[in-house]
């Protein structure tokens, strides 16, 4: 059987109410007695129960955060970020997954309820009345990547639409004439501002070429072989994220198509195999950590000072990355040659 607050009690001599004061970080108890406490604990292989604590602070010290998904580069970094932050406050973090369901990202709310001190909800399904019915009340909670305007909660996003309108301005200005954009989930915020953004950053005159995606490589991979098989085929495609756009450019490549010579690319969310593919992809980049250290640092803040907690609606800001499948980034690295020697 595993050891109680009991048993250290026993071995180390003192009540039950002092070994919880010890364990708990009180300073009411003497520095020796204190010493003793951990040893008893430390040779019984005690472990503090956590629900019993959570009891007592009514603190779970846990973060809950529901995502979308959890597969891609995106959400690892994104999770990366959070968790770092999370670490640096002595939190914990609940991840959960909606699936990109209406129904299991409700469910994932009620189940965290109870379990974690506050959330962090990104979800195309979070619009206002979704989380009326279904955010617990009294939760703190901060939204991600939504429009939702939720009085007492925070929210943070990227700039999907002046990212979007830079970089397809961008290939406007380079020459190319013909810009086809793959869209992202229907319904989807990001998405919808990232569409919007490439429409405003076409030239007066030119006509949009929108292809339907899902922002998932394969849905990128089934956009390019339209594009390459197009009748007037686009001389650029600008893909509604990068794993799109790594699809995308596998299927031109299998078509035989050469990129940028024949077709220029690019992405949005720099996520870190961007730099990797060949050609190496232009991008926006998306500062996918930090948008979740900052969420995670707002949701601690009013954890720590309720009363005085501030509900910013931030948007962080997005720099264009240009590298070779748009034709204008560095020339790849070049073999060294050596000098022919005279020595003999």
């Amino acid at each position: 059987m595993p050891a109680t607050i009991k048993d250290v009690a026993r071995v180390a001599g003192v009540s039950v109410a002092t070994v919880s004061r010890a364990l708990n970080g009180a300073e009411n108890v003497l520095p020796e007695t204190k010493q003793r406490i951990l040893d008893a604990a430390r040779e019984l292989r005690f472990t503090p129960s956590g629900a019993a604590r959570s009891l007592i602070t009514r603190r779970t010290d846990t973060i809950g955060a529901l995502l979308p998904d959890l597969h891609g580069e995106y959400f690892s970094e994104l999770i990366r970020g959070i968790d770092q932050a999370a670490r640096a406050r002595g939190l914990h973090l609940l991840v959960s997954s909606s699936h990109d369901d209406a129904d299991e990202a409700a469910a994932a709310l009620r189940a965290m309820n109870g379990r974690v001190d506050g959330l962090l909800v990104m979800s195309p399904h979070a619009d206002a009345g979704f989380l009326s019915h279904n955010l617990p009340v009294n939760l703190p909670a901060v939204l991600l990547n939504t429009d939702v305007d939720l009085p007492g909660h925070a929210r943070f996003q990227v700039d999907n639409f002046g990212g979007a309108r830079t970089m397809t301005a961008h290939l406007a200005a380079s020459g190319r004439q013909r810009i086809a954009f793959i869209g992202g989930p229907a319904g989807n915020h990001e998405a919808q501002e990232r569409l919007r953004g490439y429409r405003a950053g076409l030239r007066p005159g030119m006509k949009e070429l929108v292809f339907e995606g899902d922002f998932s490589e394969a849905s990128g991979w089934s956009a390019g072989r339209k594009i390459a098989q197009a009748k007037a085929r686009p001389d650029a495609v600008f893909a509604g994220n990068d794993m799109m756009a790594i699809g995308c450019l596998t299927a031109l490549a299998e078509a035989g198509l050469s990129v940028p010579d024949d077709i220029a690319i690019a992405g949005f969310d720099d996520i870190p195999i961007a730099r990797y593919v060949s050609p190496a992809l232009s991008t926006i980049r998306v500062p996918i950590a930090a948008l979740g250290a900052a969420a995670l640092d707002a949701l601690a803040k009013g954890l720590e000072n309720p009363d005085g907690a501030e509900h910013p609606a931030t948007v962080m800001p997005v720099e264009m990355v240009l590298r070779r499948s748009c034709g204008t980034g560095p020339p790849p690295p070049q073999p060294q040659t050596r000098k022919p020697s005279n020595a003999h």
